[in-house]
């Protein structure tokens, strides 16, 4: 991938940071996009509740990349913080779109963040791209999601959605909250233990981000896990013998209804998503395992 000029909305967020790094480290130029007045010569100015985005800051870009969004697990989901994420996706999507398609000379690429809860819960059944959505909030919202990008489609622009798995990072996201317990010997399964989690690491995410960025006969949904699902059961005991632990612990479905609310769905149900697309575009997995990934986020 040449050195080029490309904006990250989401550029302070886990994934986002280490996306910026990368692209840095390679000599590429990075816009951030800030949700006040520009300071810096990289910077440009939006305001996704207000569908306002600085234009002029992304002329010359060759890409555009979107991962900005409230926590999925950040707070318990009330109806005002379901409608927080809810807006924090739909909105800035729509926005950066928009914007996209505005200019003369719109980026080659506009890559936007989702997620493989777009599938819902899929039991043991191993599902790709080809998958329907699922039901429930978290499904819809990611339907709402990409099809906020209806813009940028329309005008050309080759539109990916990266729906990305669990990040496996030592900090920030929902496995940084995992490690402290682990590693305080707290750790344990949820519920059965029985449900599919669909993982990656971050490196590995960060690679397939700049693989969807530089090919340019990819667009729609790519999937960004890695290839070899695993259950809950698997990840407490891989966690358990990266970090020297014991894994006694259980946390009974009933108790995380009662303690998470609607989120618990969440996170008690099974996904077992494949990334076909991402494979057969000759992407290749640095940590396919988790014992891998896990190992990676400790180093």
């Amino acid at each position: 991938m040449q050195a080029s000029r490309i904006a990250v909305a989401g550029a302070s967020g886990l994934i986002g940071s280490a996306l910026v790094r990368s692209l840095e480290a390679d000599g590429h130029q990075v816009l951030r996009l800030v949700r006040r007045a520009a300071r810096a010569e990289r910077e440009v100015e939006w305001d996704p509740k207000r569908s306002y985005v600085d234009t002029g800051g992304l002329a010359g870009c060759t890409g555009v990349v979107n991962l900005a969004g409230a926590g999925i697990g950040n707070h318990r989901w009330t109806d005002a913080y379901k409608r927080e994420l809810r807006d924090s996706r739909v909105l800035g999507t729509a926005a950066l779109a928009e914007a996209v398609a505005a200019l003369d000379e719109p980026p080659r690429v506009f890559l936007c963040g989702s997620a493989i809860g777009y599938y819902g819960d899929t039991g043991g059944r191993a599902v790709d791209e080809s998958a329907p959505a699922g039901d429930g909030f978290l499904p819809s919202l990611c339907v709402e999601w990409e099809e906020a990008a209806g813009a940028a489609v329309e005008a050309g622009v080759r539109t990916v959605f990266a729906r990305s798995g669990l990040v496996v990072a030592r900090k920030g996201g929902a496995w940084g909250r995992m490690f402290p317990l682990f590693k305080a010997g707290l750790g344990g399964r949820l519920g059965s233990g029985r449900q599919y989690w669909s993982f990656v690491a971050l490196h590995d995410e960060v690679a397939a981000l700049r693989h969807l960025l530089a090919s340019d006969d990819l667009s729609g949904p790519v999937n960004v896990t890695a290839p070899s699902p695993v259950t809950n059961r698997e990840v407490t005991a891989a966690m358990g013998r990266a970090l020297h632990r014991p894994t006694l612990f259980t946390a009974p479905a009933p108790a995380l209804r009662l303690v998470l609310g609607e989120m618990a769905g969440d996170v008690l149900c099974s996904q077992r998503v494949l990334p076909t697309r991402l494979l057969d575009s000759g992407f290749r997995f640095a940590f396919p395992t988790i014992d891998d990934a896990i190992g990676a986020a400790l180093r």
